[in-house]
């Protein structure tokens, strides 16, 4: 096992360094960087109307390009960049002005609390569903809980934060649900209880639209993995020996079926902090890591960009690892030391 691990994290260097390399290199052909969006900004003026000053402007691109290091060729940035992201010096942002990790620090309540909560509702909700699905296999509540569990994957989490918004955040309708923050401008005067009350009345109509995609998703997962598990032999030799159902499935199936669910804990974890936040937080107005994301491409905020990829490409990397190992938990029947022979 020992040796699977190291030989595991061997491979995570050229990963990670291929990932960082392919974005610097197309980074280096997209136009319009922060220099040139900075100059275009100063050459408008308050009309609107393009004014060029000349000579001005090239000891202005010159300057800028200093400060920003872009006077140095690829490589020698390209090599800076890996020394300092071997230190996790992820640089400085140059449309925040400030260090990328205190920026991404600053962001990560928002991340935290959407993903943190939409793991655990999801969970929580969908495994239950899913073995009840499983067990009532074509029945009547089998059927109505597809149909409403397919209707729900089906809609789009930016249409239904649309929605929610127009019904219930004073959009057409009901004024309800706060729509703009995580807490309210006076929450730190509030008692305790009137916080987490405050805390999850702001996060109510964002995770709805977060929880549905990944409820009906994991629902029907937990539903098939259980049926496959309940249509083979050691199930029918079990029920042949006369044990009772809730016995074969609890003791028996629970174990097998629950493997691809445990050991999907990881990723699932760490996706729904950094994956498919950006368009629920431009409509909640949550100033999270999906939309720091989205501006620091947009605006060319390289350290960011660059900075953002690294740390969360390594997450990811680790994140597989610990999946991998999972199996090992759940499964004895795993054994590493065969794998690669």
């Amino acid at each position: 096992m020992i040796a699977y691990i190291l030989k595991r994290l061997a491979l995570m260097l050229p990963t990670l360094l291929g990932a960082l390399t392919l974005t610097f290199v197309v980074i280096q052909f997209v136009p319009g960087g922060p220099v040139e969006q900075l100059m275009a900004q100063s050459r408008m003026g308050k009309s609107g109307v393009y004014k060029s000053r000349g000579d001005t402007d090239a000891k202005q691109i010159e300057e800028l390009k200093k400060l920003y290091g872009f006077d140095k060729p690829a490589h020698v940035r390209y090599v800076e960049m890996l020394q300092n992201f071997a230190s996790f010096k992820l640089g400085r942002s140059f449309m925040h002005n400030k260090d990328v990790w205190e920026l991404i620090k600053e962001k990560l309540p928002v991340s935290i609390s959407l993903g943190l909560w939409t793991f655990f509702i999801s969970y929580l909700i969908s495994v239950p569903l899913g073995i009840a699905k499983a067990v009532r296999e074509g029945s009547r509540f089998d059927v109505a809980t597809t149909l409403l569990v397919l209707v729900g994957f089906a809609i789009p989490g930016f249409v239904l934060g649309v929605l929610l918004i127009v019904l219930f955040a004073g959009g057409s309708f009901w004024d309800v649900f706060p729509l703009r923050g995580l807490t309210s401008d006076h929450w730190a005067d509030l008692s305790w209880p009137t916080r987490i009350r405050d805390y999850f009345w702001h996060l109510a109509l964002p995770l709805t639209c977060m929880v549905l995609g990944a409820f009906a998703e994991m629902t029907l997962l937990t539903k098939n993995t259980f049926i496959e598990e309940m249509r083979k032999q050691y199930v029918l030799v079990a029920r042949a020996k006369g044990l009772s159902q809730q016995r074969v499935l609890w003791k028996h199936i629970l174990r097998n079926a629950m493997i691809p669910l445990v050991t999907g804990f990881p990723a699932a974890f760490i996706g729904a902090f950094f994956a498919g936040s950006l368009l629920i937080e431009s409509l909640f107005s949550l100033d999270g890591l999906g939309l720091l994301s989205y501006e620091s491409v947009v605006r060319r905020d390289y350290p960011v960009v660059l900075g953002s990829l690294y740390l969360f490409t390594l997450i990811g990397l680790g994140v597989k690892l610990l999946s991998d190992l999972l199996y090992l938990v759940v499964d004895p029947r795993v054994k590493f030391e065969s794998v690669g022979k």
